[in-house]
């Protein structure tokens, strides 16, 4: 890509010409004209910022003096930095009769042919340096739709890569969860029914140990399994997964009046306090969507070694929304509950309203 000269150097080369104009018709006895053609000349170093107004200011150096290079150079800044016929039109034409008018003694005479010929050469002249500046403005805003769409076809080509690349993360993901988290949790129940079924000690603790470890790698997997299925291109980091701590801000953040009540100890196993948060994350879920108009009250307490999660809401006071709904969510605590060694139990109350209940150990999966 080759470098532009830089507009200071434009603008010293305009200002060395003008100048160079303003001495090839050099006259020492008329100094008047003399200044107006150094002052048009230095007056083209605000071409770039007033170019209207240098225009005016070089009219004058054109009007007394042969020296109009100063005033073209301007004409043309004018055109490549505006648009309007009419003005540049206007100033063509005031160009042209400036330049066959001879101040102070005018001898403008459009009736003779030599008058008509020279104007004409001077309205093409002036003509010339306007289509040349619209020839540079065109230049200079094809090259900035170019770079827009340059850059739109960059952003349609990153979005393209965004989605391909998310729709092989939540194929993935779905072929982890339809296999992988199947065969686990094959594993944690025949681990726990060996367990329970037999009486050698030492095949208990195996059997303890392989279900704790299946636990583990199953909630681990999930947690996977959601980083996969996360929209967008970038990769999400693996940021910590919600803790009791984070219930407060769930019950403030639901949209619904809620009152909780928490006496739980900060010790529990990561797993456990998943669990709950989820539990309450999805009743009061559940309730915003099929109970408008609810209150909801969350009790949190740990009682015989066994940590237990309810959530019951009041009967709703609107009609609920016609939302589909399969229970997935309730499933998947079920699921949960019963992978932690819990039970999970939900259904309406006497009052009208829907409660959700969640009794897990104290130590599952520590």
């Amino acid at each position: 890509m080759t470098r532009r000269p830089s507009p200071l150097l434009l603008d010293g080369v305009a200002v060395a010409m003008a100048l160079l104009d303003v001495w090839a018709h050099w006259d020492v006895h008329e100094p008047l004209r003399m200044a107006f053609g150094l002052a048009a000349a230095l007056a083209l170093l605000l071409r770039r910022r007033r170019p209207l107004l240098t225009f005016l200011v070089t009219l004058p150096a054109v009007l007394l003096s042969d020296a109009v290079f100063a005033c073209l150079a301007a004409l043309y800044t004018l055109a490549s930095f505006k648009r309007p016929r009419t003005l540049l039109v206007l100033g063509t034409l005031i160009f042209a009769f400036s330049d066959i008018t001879s101040l102070p003694s005018p001898n403008l005479d459009l009736t003779r042919i030599s008058t008509v010929i020279a104007f004409g050469y001077s309205a093409a002249t002036a003509a010339a340096a306007v289509f040349l500046g619209q020839l540079v403005q065109t230049r200079r805003d094809l090259s900035l739709r170019l770079t827009e769409i340059s850059q739109a076809r960059d952003h349609q080509q990153l979005l393209t890569a965004q989605a391909a690349l998310a729709k092989e993360r939540a194929q993935l993901a779905r072929e982890m969860h339809d296999v992988v988290s199947h065969q686990v949790s094959l594993i944690a129940v025949h681990a726990g029914a060996l367990q329970v079924g037999t009486s050698d000690p030492d095949a208990k603790e195996a059997a303890a140990t392989i279900r704790r470890l299946s636990v583990q790698t199953l909630d681990e997997l999930r947690h996977m399994v959601g980083i996969l299925r996360a929209s967008g291109g970038n990769p999400t980091d693996l940021t910590p997964q919600p803790a009791l701590v984070d219930i407060r801000r769930l019950a403030d953040n639901c949209g619904i009046e809620t009152e909780l009540k928490m006496d739980l100890p900060e010790d529990l196993p990561p797993t456990v306090q998943r669990a709950v948060y989820r539990t309450v994350q999805e009743a009061l879920t559940n309730t915003r969507k099929h109970a408008p108009g609810a209150t909801a009250r969350i009790d949190l307490f740990q009682a015989g070694g066994s940590v237990h999660a309810r959530v019951t809401n009041t009967a709703p006071t609107r009609p609920p929304l016609p939302l589909p709904g399969a229970h997935h969510g309730l499933i998947g605590l079920r699921q949960r509950a019963e992978l932690l060694g819990g039970t999970m139990t939900s259904g309406p109350t006497t009052d009208g309203g829907y409660e959700v209940r969640v009794v897990l150990p104290a130590e599952a999966a520590g």
